[in-house]
């Protein structure tokens, strides 16, 4: 597994707090009646304008058909993660819709997400989005020297039962440093203590996405956003975090979580 050096850690740390910065003012953009597609073009702006490069526009994982084609993923209610912007795609009072970005920084990659409300949105909505981030809060804490990526997967999971929630089995954390996605694969369910163990140095992209109603999605014919399969809603936060000896640093933190 990949132990940063602390060169790689100075620009790792750099690229998250420029990533943070960015979704700070998506979120606070992401309003009733603006399109997906223009959240996309700010988050690209708001990149560039810095002299950092978009990560995900041209980006082809394994298995796709064709090139991811936005800077950002927006994804709206049922849709849980990859939507593809679109000028058609209108916010509307009372949906929740996921942000997810990748930022590279002179090489440094960092990748960052979260669930915000549209106006006033349900109660079970705004329950879903209250689990989801401690799912995350209790993932971070679990990655910790000595632990294991069974660790971080268990208490994702966990939390999210407690809620009465599901967590979405399919897809899941990662490694992140000088790509979109490195090793090793977190899940978000898994049993304690197995699993790749834990070393000061790492980097991890640590992403719950919670389900309101059953765990199981299905992929849309643009072969990237995936659904609900039962049509409910789902949640998404993501964090890069740095292990160190002492304690893990959340480097893509908004200013709003301090």
């Amino acid at each position: 597994m990949i132990v940063r050096t602390p060169e790689e850690r100075a620009g790792i740390i750099e690229a998250g707090k420029r990533l943070g910065a960015v979704l700070e003012q998506l979120a606070a953009a992401a309003k009733p009646g603006v399109s997906t597609l223009e959240l996309d073009a700010l988050a690209e702006k708001l990149i560039k304008e810095n002299s950092d490069n978009t990560s995900l526009k041209g980006y082809k994982p394994e298995g796709a058909r064709r090139p991811y084609p936005a800077t950002l993923c927006v994804s709206i209610n049922d849709e849980v993660v990859h939507g593809i912007p679109s000028a058609e795609r209108i916010l509307k009072q009372g949906d929740i819709v996921g942000l997810d970005l990748v930022l590279d920084h002179q090489g440094y990659f960092v990748d960052s997400a979260l669930t915000v409300a549209v106006g006033t949105i349900s109660p079970k909505a705004h329950e879903l989005i209250g689990v989801t981030q401690a799912a995350l809060a209790a993932g971070i804490e679990m990655a910790r020297p000595g632990n294991r990526i069974g660790d971080i997967s268990h208490a994702i999971d966990s939390m999210a039962k407690d809620g009465g929630f599901a967590v979405v089995r399919l897809l899941g954390g990662h490694g992140v440093g000088h790509s979109v996605h490195e090793e090793p694969f977190i899940p978000n369910a898994g049993h304690p203590g197995t699993g790749t163990e834990i070393l000061p140095g790492m980097v991890f992209a640590i992403e719950p996405i919670v389900n309101q109603g059953k765990a199981s999605v299905i992929l849309g014919p643009d072969g990237y956003t995936y659904r609900t399969r039962d049509g409910l809603l789902s949640a998404h936060f993501e964090h890069t975090v740095l292990v160190e000896e002492e304690q893990t640093l959340i480097l893509t933190r908004r200013s709003s979580e301090k």
